[in-house]
C-alpha cells in the first residue's frame, strides 16, 4: 500500500475528516485530537500493512506507523483541511485532567524537538572538538560555533511560544512577541543593573521581579495560555473600525505586562522548585529516578505519556546546566527496548520475526522505540519485561554515578555524545558503560524468557512422550486443505488472540464449530498431540505443517470436554476424525469455541488463498496453497 492509499484509509477510520480536530506527528505516530474516540474503526486500522499499533491514551488518539510516519503526514496532509487553522466546533470534552494536561504537554513540545535535538547534537560535537584538541574554547571558530548550537537553547521560550500558541488557538505570532519581550537585551541589560544594584524594576509601579528569562520553559507556556483567554476579550471589545490595531495592542499591553509582573516570576518559580526538588533528591537517594525511568519508560511511551517527562529533563538543563535523571533513565530505557528485539531476532526461527526485530531493534538502540516495542516486544511479552529489566539495570548505574546529560536530544547511541561536558570525558564514560549494561543485561534475559509461540505452547502441553516431527521438505506445485469442521468460515482477524489474529504462528482460517468434531483437513501424519486434547498439529504429505486449535485458552479446561480419536505418528486421510469435543459443554464454561487453522510454516510456502466467509461444511475446500 502506498502513502496516498494509507494516508486515505487512515483518515476513513479515524471518523472522516470532520471527526478530526487536530493532528500532529512525532517521530513514529500520527496523533490526532479527535472529537469522538468511539468514532473510530480500531480493529480495521490495527489489521491494515502500514500500521504498527493503535493506543488510544493521554487525550490522543495515536497510530502508530514507524519512521515513515513523515510521509503518511503529508499525505494526510495533501488530502484534507486538517492542518489549517479554521473555526472548530465547540464540543464538550470529557478526557480526565491528567489526559489534558498531557495532551497540552505532547503538542507543546513535540514541534520543537527537532530544534532542541539539532541544537544538542551541535554542543556535543562541539564538546568532542575541544576535548580532542582540534579546537580551543577561545578560539573563534569555537565562538561561532557556540552561540549556533546555544541558539535553539537560548531562544526556546520564542520556539516554545509559537508551539504553544498552536496548541492554545492563539496568534503564534503575538505569542513570538511576548517571548522576545521576556527576551528582550534592554530587559536583561534591566536585570543585570537591578540585581548589581539592588534597585527595583517597575512598569507604572508594578513591581518586576530582575528575572532571567532566557532558556526558560514555564514562564512563556503561562503567558502564551493567558492570552489565549485575552485575544478573545480584546476581539470583543475593539469597535468594528479599528479592530485591526486595537486588537493586537490590547492583547499584547496586557499579556506582556502580566507576564513580566506575574506569570514569569511565577513560572521561575515553579521552574526552580523543580530543579531544587530534583537536586535534593539526588542528595539522598541519587539513583531513585533514573531506575524507575529505566524501568517504565517503556510503559509511559505504550501509552503515548512519555512526553511529561522530556519538560522535566530540559527544565533540568535549562536551570543547572545538565539533566542526572530523565534523559539517562530514557536512555537505559530504550537501548533496552533496541536489544530486547535484536534477542528475539537471534533467538526466534521465524523468518518474517526475525526481519522485523532486527530491523525494530536497530532503530531502538538510536533511539526510536515505537517499532521494536509494538512491532516486537509487546507483542511477546517477555521481551517487554527483559527491557525492563536491562532498562532498570542501566539506570540504577547512571543514577549512582549521577552521570549528566548537556544537550538532550533522542535517547540511544547516537546521541551519547550529549553526555560530554564540563570539560571532561567521565560522564560520556558512565553513559557508555550504562547504556552497555542495559543491552547486556537485557539481551541476555531475552534468551532465556523469550520463546517463540508455537515452540512454547508445545513445551507447556505436549506430554512427555510427545514430540513435533521435523519439518518436511516442501515440494509441491500446490495443494488444497478441505474444511476440518462444520459451521462459519472467518478470517483468522476475527480471533481474539493476537497470536493468531496477527498471524504470528502463520496463515490460516478460523472456523465457528456447529458441531463437535474435528477431521482431517489433508492426507498425512498425526506431528503434535497435547496434553489437554485441544489441539493436533498435522504434516501433510506436501510438507504443509498445520496446527488445528479448537477454542480460545481452552488449554485451561486440561483436556474436560475433549478426546482425541488418533495418536502421535499415526497416518490419516481426509476425513479421518481426529478429535470429539463437547462444544455446548466447553461453551457454558465460558470459552469460545472459534478455531483457528493455521499453517505453522506459512514462510516456507507459495502464495496462500482463503476462502470467502460463511457457512461451511466439511467436504469444502478452505485454503489454497500455491506453489
Amino acid at each position: 500500500m502506498n502513502y496516498q492509499d494509507l494516508a486515505k484509509l487512515i483518515i476513513d477510520k479515524v471518523g472522516g475528516e470532520k471527526n478530526v480536530k487536530s493532528l500532529t506527528h512525532c517521530a513514529t505516530r500520527l496523533r490526532f485530537n479527535l472529537k469522538d474516540d468511539q468514532n473510530t474503526d480500531e480493529q480495521s486500522l490495527k489489521n491494515t500493512s502500514g500500521i504498527m499499533g493503535v493506543v488510544n491514551k493521554g487525550g490522543q488518539y495515536q497510530v502508530i506507523i514507524g519512521s515513515d510516519v513523515g510521509n503518511v503526514y503529508k499525505e494526510i496532509v495533501k488530502q484534507t483541511n486538517i492542518s489549517s487553522e479554521r473555526e472548530e466546533e465547540k464540543t464538550e470534552d470529557k478526557r480526565s485532567t491528567f489526559a489534558k494536561v498531557i495532551d497540552v504537554i505532547t503538542g507543546i513540545f513535540t514541534p520543537i524537538l527537532p530544534a532542541i535535538t539539532a541544537a544538542g547534537m551541535l554542543k556535543a560535537v562541539l564538546s568532542l572538538l575541544v576535548v580532542f584538541k582540534v579546537l580551543t574554547t577561545e578560539s573563534q571558530s569555537y565562538q561561532i560555533m557556540n552561540f549556533m548550537a546555544d541558539a535553539a537553547f537560548y531562544f526556546l521560550p520564542i520556539l516554545l511560544a509559537a508551539s504553544s500558541a498552536q496548541k492554545f488557538k492563539a496568534n503564534m505570532f503575538l505569542a513570538m512577541m511576548v517571548g522576545g519581550i521576556l527576551l528582550h537585551p534592554n530587559f536583561a541589560a534591566m536585570v543585570t543593573a537591578a540585581k548589581e544594584s539592588g534597585a527595583a524594576i517597575q512598569l507604572f509601579g508594578l513591581p518586576i521581579s530582575a528575572v532571567s528569562y532566557s532558556s526558560s520553559v514555564i514562564p512563556i507556556i503561562l503567558s502564551v495560555w493567558f492570552m489565549s483567554y485575552v485575544e478573545p476579550l480584546a476581539d470583543k471589545v475593539s469597535p468594528k473600525a479599528i479592530k485591526f490595531f486595537s486588537k493586537p495592542l490590547i492583547t499584547i499591553f496586557i499579556v506582556g505586562t502580566v507576564s513580566l509582573v506575574v506569570l514569569g516570576p511565577i513560572g521561575y518559580m515553579i521552574s526552580d522548585a523543580i530543579s531544587n526538588g530534583i537536586t535534593a533528591l539526588e542528595s539522598v537517594s541519587p539513583w531513585i529516578v533514573p531506575l524507575l525511568v529505566g524501568t517504565f519508560t517503556p510503559l509511559l511511551v505504550a501509552t503515548g505519556t512519555h512526553y511529561g517527562l522530556v519538560p522535566i529533563g530540559i527544565n533540568n538543563r535549562m536551570t543547572t546546566g545538565y539533566d542526572t535523571v530523565i534523559y539517562p533513565g530514557m536512555l537505559a530505557s530504550n537501548v533496552s527496548q533496541g536489544a530486547a528485539a535484536i534477542g528475539v531476532g537471534i533467538k526466534t526461527k521465524d523468518s518474517s520475526v526475525k526481519q522485523l526485530a532486527f530491523s525494530a531493534g536497530l532503530t531502538g538502540l538510536f533511539g526510536i522505540t515505537e517499532p521494536a516495542l509494538y512491532g516486537v516486544n509487546l507483542r511477546y511479552k517477555t521481551p517487554l519485561y527483559a527491557a525492563m529489566i536491562g532498562g532498570a539495570a542501566g539506570g540504577l548505574f547512571m543514577g549512582i554515578f549521577r552521570t549528566r546529560n548537556f544537550s538532550g536530544g533522542s535517547p540511544g547511541l547516537l546521541t551519547l555524545p550529549s553526555y560530554i561536558g564540563d570539560n571532561t570525558l567521565s560522564f560520556f564514560y558512565y553513559a557508555c558503560i550504562g547504556a552497555a549494561i542495559s543491552i547486556i543485561v537485557t539481551f541476555i534475559a531475552t534468551l532465556i524468557l523469550y520463546k517463540d509461540p508455537v515452540a512454547e505452547e508445545t513445551s507447556e502441553n505436549v506430554s512427555s512422550d510427545s514430540t513435533t516431527t521435523k519439518n518436511t521438505k516442501v515440494n509441491f506445485s500446490g495443494a488444497s486443505i478441505i474444511s476440518p469442521l462444520q459451521g462459519t468460515l472467518h478470517n483468522l482477524k476475527q480471533v481474539d488472540d493476537g497470536m493468531f489474529s496477527e498471524e504470528i504462528l502463520g496463515q490460516g482460517v478460523a472456523i465457528e464449530p456447529s458441531e463437535g468434531k474435528v477431521v482431517s483437513p489433508v492426507n498425512g501424519t498425526i506431528s503434535a498431540v497435547f496434553d489437554s486434547k485441544h489441539a493436533i498439529g498435522i504434516t501433510s504429505d506436501d510438507g504443509i505443517e498445520l496446527l488445528i486449535h479448537v477454542g480460545i485458552d481452552t488449554v485451561q479446561l486440561n483436556g474436560e470436554g475433549y478426546e482425541y480419536s488418533v495418536e502421535k505418528d499415526q497416518k490419516v486421510q481426509i476425513g479421518d476424525k481426529l478429535i470429539e469435543f463437547d462444544l455446548k459443554g466447553i461453551k457454558a464454561k465460558g470459552f469460545k469455541t472459534i478455531t483457528p487453522v493455521v499453517i505453522t510454516n506459512s514462510a516456507e510456502l507459495g502464495d496462500i488463498l482463503i476462502a470467502n466467509e460463511g457457512a461451511i461444511t466439511f467436504s469444502e475446500e478452505i485454503i489454497k496453497v500455491m506453489k
